[in-house]
């Protein structure tokens, strides 16, 4: 065969010396092969190595071979990201460098955009040297490389290699190499899926920062107002001891209250810092109502600078839920700020807002908040969740949107229903799942 990037003849495609029919590979094994690299893909979707090292050993038992090497096409040379041996190549015989040069022969084999059999691995090294090219220790007998193309660019080689002199078929050549573009193709949309989630991730965190730096006015007066009162206590305090004799008992009493303002202040800081960080979606298991509950204390003082009577319906004994603590809490966030909005604007009705949680379901759980805002058209509430419609003047319109998918990725439905004779009612609901 001819290298198409170098112009040389690198090997020919074995046909005349076939194995035995009985050994030759088959499309059930194909079909095999690839759903384990499906299965390694779909279970590891944050991690692209299981995916990579089933290739690999699938490649080793598809095509009866002793070692199976697969390298990402980088810069200058090709990087060895998985390999696997069948019993007969224990390490001490053989084991991959971790670069192969483009420079080298084997390099070249690499860099082909066509499958690259070499019958008799030994004698093509032999011949190379007899060229002075630069080469690797002949190990095998036999070996194919297979590229691996997206678009028609390589991005990676698979080899499978044998020991002994055994050239592989014309159909083994074609089942190989149809395994690896369909492996190819899985990576490709796990590679676009991870793409996604990280895009999720960045508009999210984006989002929380943004609907925090509207609050910072409001949380800014919550937290001094705990400071100034810790700061008056510990000089009270000082005072009680001063006192001849001390006055110990009041002394302590002004302690306490000042340890719990400080520790009101850890709180705000601690649920800010949470909603402020980017990170990875975490699961654990909560307490929905003690989860809503830190949000409404969050945002209590936007509440009262605008005005906002707010009131909580919490039912009890509600099951433990397993989700994304973080993101859960942005939904809350982003409904109540946004009926905070649009009560702070409303001056014909009385600034009501009412949060409810509840278990309409047997398997499932639902959080409300209710506003007495001002009546929204047929239009507005069916444009609600479209991306970028908003009717704030310097709103983003991705508020909604991004609540929608978060309670859809946990499993569950987020709608707004009209409330007469006006405001609106905004409900999610997460599934209950067993221990």
């Amino acid at each position: 065969m001819k290298n198409e990037n170098t112009g040389r003849h690198v090997s020919a495609a074995a046909t005349h010396s076939a194995p035995e029919p009985q050994t030759q590979v088959n499309d059930l094994a194909a079909q095999h092969a690839i759903s384990e690299v499906l299965r390694a893909v779909a279970s590891s979707p944050h991690d692209l190595q299981p995916a990579l090292q089933s290739i690999v050993d699938s490649a080793l038992h598809l095509c009866r071979a002793d070692g199976s090497v697969l390298r990402i096409a980088e810069e200058g040379a090709f990087r060895l990201v998985a390999y696997s041996r069948s019993a007969a190549l224990p390490a001490h015989v053989y084991t991959p460098p971790p670069l192969v040069e483009r420079s080298t022969f084997l390099g070249r084999v690499y860099a082909n955009k066509s499958p690259v059999h070499i019958p008799d691995f030994d004698a093509q090294i032999r011949l190379e040297q007899a060229n002075q090219a630069p080469i690797a220790k002949a190990s095998f007998g036999t070996v194919l490389v297979v590229p691996m193309l997206i678009n028609d660019e390589r991005i990676a080689s698979l080899t499978v290699a044998r020991l002994h002199v055994e050239p592989y078929t014309e159909k083994e050549i074609g089942l190989v190499t149809d395994f690896v573009a369909e492996a190819a193709i899985a990576l490709e949309i796990s590679r676009r899926e991870r793409q996604l989630r990280e895009l999720q991730t960045q508009l999210s965190h984006t989002n929380r920062v943004a609907t925090i730096g509207q609050l910072s006015a409001s949380i800014t007066h919550e937290v001094n107002q705990p400071i100034a009162s810790t700061r008056n206590n510990i000089i009270a305090a000082l005072n009680f001891l001063d006192r001849n004799p001390a006055d110990l008992q009041e002394a302590r009493e002004a302690l306490a209250c000042a340890v719990k303002d400080t520790d009101r202040v850890g709180a705000i800081v601690s649920r800010m810092r949470g909603l402020m960080q980017k990170a990875s979606p975490q699961l654990e298991r909560m307490d929905i109502n003690e989860a809503v509950h830190e949000v409404i204390e969050l945002t209590r003082g936007e509440a009262l600078k605008n005005m906002v009577s707010v009131r909580t319906e919490f039912a009890k004994d509600l099951p433990v839920i397993t989700g994304d603590r973080v993101q859960l809490q942005q939904v809350m966030l982003n409904l109540i700020v946004n009926a905070v909005q649009a009560l702070g604007a409303n001056s014909e009705h009385a600034r009501q807002m009412l949060i409810t949680t509840s278990k309409p379901e047997l398997h499932a759980l639902c959080v409300g908040v209710q506003d007495t805002g001002p009546v929204l058209g047929q239009e507005t509430f069916s444009r609600l969740f479209e991306p970028f419609y908003t009717t704030k003047p310097k709103g983003m319109g991705m508020g909604l949107t991004i609540s929608r998918s978060i309670i859809e990725a946990h499993g569950g439905r987020l709608w707004a229903t009209a409330c007469q004779p006006h405001g609106a009612l905004f409900q999610f609901t997460i599934p209950v799942r067993p221990e």
